[in-house]
């Protein structure tokens, strides 16, 4: 928090007179400002090191004085900034010496915790709790990291430069050790804060405009038709694993999430239109429902739980016992990568309804994708092996 003031004769614009402007130079964080004082001396009269104005200099004790009050004026415009408690840079001071009102100038952090405070009276409207708690989580982080960076607890919003992504980026792999796609979760919700600070006038423009995300394709995992005949045959011992393989299955052949399938009620399956049954699905993530038709294998296993009072299809688990019971279930089967839950919704997508030609428009609809790009950038591959196979089959012929 050091602060300079200093002043400056300028030789280069001497008058006819023989004497020079004397300016002032301020410096704070190592950022310059510079003004006129309004006065003017003859070079030899200015003592540099003293910082003063000497005789044979016409009212050279008039002119000290002068210069003593420009810089108690500038002290005293510094103090003021530093108890308010802002932040603040040598623009600021300069306005404050001038006596002008300064624009309120918002901090990084201090906006992110506006946008914070703004979704939070959303949790259970628009937004869920976890999606609240991300957003508090990424804010920790994107605090650390200007702490790293700028020995400071936050940073002027109007000081962003497009670089500061790419700084943050890499203190994120380097520091937190992120893997890109958690990373990238990160940047998009300060992005989102960015861009909710340019809507309120609080900052001109948006500096990350041409920033780009480096985009992560990740392999997408799911049961082969005989990883699947095999885990629906396996027979287990334990009735709580045997309905932890049951609630997995139903979830192949249905595409429920976990929070789906979790809070399925008995209600939720009922007779369509075409007289078939059919599951109304309340999509957390997107906050949409639609409907799946259940397949023969799904509603075995809903009828083989239909058998108490209870309102729920499938008994209360947690998401980490569930997947912990998986891993076992993967060890006894022999399926050698890590099971999850979410491989389940996977299976359904491409062994269940891809491999079996329906196309990714229908696939798209049953998963319940508000776009049918977030199916194509996750099955597009999937849909390449089966036209591949199909087309090897065309040649055979």
């Amino acid at each position: 928090m050091k602060f300079n003031i200093l002043f400056l004769l300028n030789k280069a614009k001497t008058n006819s007179k023989g004497k020079s402007p004397l300016k002032v130079r301020i410096t704070f964080r190592k950022k310059r400002k510079e003004f006129s004082t309004g006065l003017c001396i003859k070079p030899n009269n200015w003592n540099s090191k003293q910082q003063t104005v000497e005789p044979p200099e016409p009212d050279a004790e008039l002119q000290n004085t002068q210069l003593s009050l420009i810089k108690t004026k500038l002290s005293q415009a510094f103090l003021f900034l530093q108890v308010k408690g802002s932040e603040f840079d040598v623009d600021d001071i300069y306005k404050q010496y001038k006596g002008e009102t300064p624009k309120k100038e918002f901090g990084v952090i201090e906006v992110y915790n506006l946008h914070s405070d703004r979704i939070k009276k959303l949790v259970g409207i628009d937004i869920k709790e976890v999606t609240y708690s991300k957003y508090i989580e990424s804010g920790r982080h994107l605090k650390s990291f200007i702490n790293h960076k700028f020995k400071s607890k936050d940073i002027k919003l109007k000081t962003l430069k497009s670089s500061f992504l790419e700084h943050y980026e890499y203190y994120l792999k380097t520091e937190k050790k992120f893997q890109q796609s958690t990373l990238n979760k990160a940047i998009q919700r300060f992005r989102k804060v960015i861009k909710y600070a340019v809507s309120e006038d609080y900052l001109d423009k948006d500096p990350f405009i041409l920033y780009k995300a480096k985009r992560v394709k990740k392999k997408v995992l799911f049961l082969s038709p005989e990883q699947l005949k095999k885990l629906e045959k396996t027979e287990f011992k334990i009735k709580r694993v045997e309905q932890i393989r049951d609630m997995f299955v139903f979830c192949c052949y249905t595409g429920l999430g976990f929070t789906e399938m979790k809070s399925l009620k008995k209600k939720d399956i009922a007779l369509g239109f075409d007289g078939e049954l059919w599951l109304t699905v309340n999509r957390s993530k997107t906050n949409r429902s639609y409907k799946v038709p259940l397949l023969p294998k799904a509603q075995k296993i809903n009828k083989k739980y239909d058998v108490d009072d209870s309102i729920y299809v499938f008994p209360s688990i947690s998401n980490p016992n569930f997947n912990a019971y998986l891993k076992e279930i993967a060890d006894i089967v022999g399926i050698e990568f890590n099971l999850t839950h979410h491989i389940a919704r996977k299976t359904f997508a491409s062994t269940v309804l891809l491999y079996n030609n329906v196309p990714i428009e229908v696939v798209s609809k049953l998963l319940g994708h508000s776009k049918i790009q977030t199916t194509q950038d996750s099955y597009g591959k999937i849909v390449e092996k089966r036209i591949s196979i199909e087309m090897k089959k065309i040649k055979g012929k």
